[in-house]
């Protein structure tokens, strides 16, 4: 039975924040030291990213309005402000509700073979903020979606959410041949932004932007036309050693993140393991990862772009070539790290390069909390 992700859609709010900019407001903040003025700087230039986008208005805005409602940030004082965790939710609920519609009315409209009644299931991903009735519930009320299409939210799993979500979606497909699976990601991670002392904090203010992504999983035909991917195998693999490495918490100020310096060498050790269960099945495929030959026996390489230096390291432990991590290092550029949406970016990037052909493959990767890797065997499809 073939799977096929179709309608992959991105999906980004108006607001761009200009890294340069951004490093200039942070590292001006009152009671930072001189060593944290320095990691700002160096985090924020190394970082390889030119912008982000943000639902934080105010954040694009640094002039002095009167009037205007600054919750944020003070263009007076030009001082980050630290309001509290309940309204940097209250913001989460309103705003991405706003992108989960948008992007699924996305999805759906980037292909021609299935309308918002043809939808049978709903999941929804996100890391960055909670509520209920949750996005799921949303996403179904306001697309039309049947009555009795069944609903399901992947919460606080962190970067890696999204293959997991894509994995669901094909067992869904696989047990019902009729099933139409919308598939939906929304970061806001701009909403827990701070300025702090701590090298952990600084390093994710200089990673962090609001996206969402969204597709479509089935099992059903798909016009031979249509852009998108089969979705062939998963695998998941946890690296112990760093859990303490890379978390995610609620503080009374928005949530924390933990991300050490050790994340990137701790990847690299266990990459090549994460995708052996891809390649097992298939002799030529192992033996090419056996041999260091994995960049040769697969084309395309959908890398979640959780910073610079992760990059670096699976570029290395994997033999990579350049042109292989472009679109990961593009939407690095382009984007900065959204959390679990941002894998969808690197494959729409993929889908949309003249240097990419129907049948050929494609591995995606993701790291998040445990150290999670998950990962997964594509081809591409349609003309």
């Amino acid at each position: 039975m073939t799977v096929t992700l179709t309608g992959l859609a991105t999906v980004v709010p108006p607001t761009v924040l200009h890294q340069d900019e951004v490093r200039e407001v942070f590292a001006a903040q009152p009671g930072l030291t001189r060593l944290s003025q320095r990691i700002v700087s160096t985090s924020f230039g190394v970082s390889g990213i030119e912008r982000r986008y943000t639902v934080l208005t105010e954040l694009g805005d640094r002039t002095a309005e009167p009037g205007a409602e600054r919750r944020f940030y003070d263009p007076t004082t030009g001082e980050l402000a630290s309001p509290g965790t309940k309204l940097r939710n209250d913001i989460y609920a309103v705003e991405a509700s706003r992108l989960y519609v948008e992007a699924g009315r996305a999805a759906l409209a980037q292909q021609e073979d299935f309308s918002a009644e043809d939808v049978t299931h709903v999941i929804t991903v996100s890391c960055t903020g909670f509520y209920a009735p949750g996005p799921d519930f949303v996403v179904a009320r306001d697309l039309g979606l049947p009555a009795d299409v069944q609903r399901f939210h992947l919460g606080f799993m962190g970067c890696y959410a999204s293959l997991p979500a894509l994995r669901l979606a094909s067992q869904l497909a696989q047990a019902d041949p009729d099933a139409v699976v919308l598939v939906i990601s929304v970061e806001l991670c701009t909403l827990h932004l701070r300025t702090s002392n701590d090298p952990d904090t600084i390093v994710a203010t200089s990673l962090f932007g609001d996206g969402a992504g969204a597709a479509l999983v089935t099992s059903r035909p798909v016009s031979a036309h249509e852009p998108g991917f089969e979705l062939e195998r998963f695998a998941s693999r946890v690296a112990p050693e760093g859990e303490s490495d890379m978390a995610w918490r609620i503080g009374d100020h928005g949530f924390e993140m933990v991300l050490s310096n050790a994340v990137p060498a701790i990847l690299g050790q266990h990459v090549t393991g994460a995708v052996r269960p891809l390649f097992a099945p298939e002799p030529r495929l192992e033996r090419a990862l056996d041999e260091r030959r994995a960049s040769e026996a697969i084309p395309h390489w959908a890398i979640h772009p959780g910073g610079r230096s992760i990059l670096d390291k699976v570029e290395s432990a994997l033999e990579l070539s350049e042109a292989q991590l472009l679109p990961a290092r593009a939407t690095l550029r382009d984007f900065g790290n959204m959390s679990s949406a941002t894998v969808l970016f690197v494959l729409r990037h993929i889908l949309d390069s003249p240097a990419a052909s129907a049948g050929e493959r494609v591995v995606a990767m993701a790291f998040g909390p445990g150290l999670t890797v998950e990962s997964a065997l594509l081809t591409l499809r349609g003309s």
